[in-house]
């Protein structure tokens, strides 16, 4: 039986092994481990990549979002503006600043923030607002700024899954006051390990944020402010060094292989396929379906050899962690039904067409005989 990966990380690193390995052993030798030259390297590679001032390495992408609010004077009272189909991470780095999550529903064919419902979760109390770049797609920015900037309200962009995407010629974490991203190892640039970083124009915000990553100190043992353990070590600073260079083929090979997808079930009408918004260069950090027949062809395909995922499964306004906040199902209808219909197909750079094929063929297979 054939078997097509979800992921597949050892692909990637066969093909940069001698690479990675040089630039981990420049990382023992100089035993700079935390933070020092291979971080301060990589914040400043990453920078240039997205065309902004400034970039912050951070331990996670969690820290990024959460340390970011914090810098921003998000706190206890505060209101935070996101949408409900997220990892949970977006909310709680709203939830651990001491703000309150205030959720808009989402647009259906992009997945993203609909900013028509935007204006009307705005109250005095509300702050920030994070729009969610979801699957490697940008939201709608031009007018989710046009309303911040008329509300005065900050806006944090959770680019997480969206390196490298594009709305309308500028890099997805560059439109808003700072974007966040996650170099989790999955991600289309992730680490080999956990790390993150906050990209912005304001210089005052970057050094605030080097300064709390750090406990809170500027130089050693001279502490500003109670600060936090957030730092992103050498060793990942080196390997998303060398990766940040194959970022672009990685991200155009992820748009060939979606474009092969969507070319083999165009045709297929119990299937919903991804759908790249005008305004947006999508890089596919996922593919996602939707289908009403989701878990059982989530059940056929892995007896197929064929690994899927569900991101994500149940919205965060009805997750237990969030029950106190008293959201009841219909609340959010859009999110509430992706969740029940998306299906996430095997996606990488390294996915061959064959592995694509056997993917849709068997997609095909089931929908044809049931």
């Amino acid at each position: 039986m054939k078997t097509v990966p979800f992921l597949d990380l050892s692909a990637q690193y066969v093909a940069i092994r001698e690479e990675i390995r040089s630039s981990l052993e420049e990382v023992f030798d100089s035993v700079s481990f935390v933070g020092g030259p291979f971080v301060e390297r990589f914040e400043e590679e990453f920078a240039i990549f997205c065309g902004c001032g400034y970039a912050a390495g951070t331990s996670n992408g969690t820290s990024a979002l959460w340390m970011t609010l914090l810098c921003l004077g998000i706190g206890q009272g505060d209101e935070v503006i996101t949408v409900p189909n997220t990892f949970i991470a977006t909310a709680e780095a709203i939830t651990f600043t001491g703000a309150r999550p205030v959720f808009v529903d989402v647009e259906e064919r992009s997945h993203t923030m609909n900013p028509a419902l935007l204006e009307k979760a705005i109250t005095p109390k509300t702050k920030a607002i994070i729009p969610v770049h979801l699957f490697g797609q940008p939201a709608d920015m031009d007018p989710i700024m046009e309303i911040a900037r008329k509300h005065g309200i900050l806006v944090v962009e959770d680019a997480c899954q969206a390196h490298g995407a594009q709305y309308k010629g500028k890099t997805a974490g560059t439109i808003g006051d700072a974007g966040c991203f996650s170099f989790y190892p999955g991600k289309n640039l992730g680490a080999y390990g956990e790390a993150g970083a906050v990209v912005t124009n304001d210089p005052q915000l970057a050094d605030k944020i080097k300064i709390l990553r750090d406990h809170g100190q500027s130089r050693k043992y001279y502490h500003k402010v109670i600060g936090w353990n957030g730092r992103m070590d050498g060793l990942q600073g080196a390997v998303l060094s060398v990766k940040l260079r194959y970022l672009p083929a990685w991200n155009e090979a992820r748009r060939k292989n979606a474009e092969h997808y969507s070319s083999l079930l165009s045709d297929l009408e119990e299937i919903i396929l991804p759908s790249e918004m005008d305004y947006a260069r999508h890089v596919y950090h996922l593919y996602v379906i939707r289908t009403r027949r989701r878990d059982e062809l989530k059940i056929y395909l892995a007896e197929k050899g064929i690994e899927c995922g569900i991101h994500y499964p149940v919205p965060v306004h009805l997750q237990e962690a969030y029950r106190q906040f008293g959201f009841l199902k219909g609340t959010f209808p859009v999110a509430e039904k992706c969740a029940e219909e998306i299906l996430s197909l095997p996606m990488y750079p390294e996915l061959t067409r064959e592995q694509i094929g056997y993917v849709a063929a068997e997609l095909r297979n089931k929908l044809r005989l049931s």
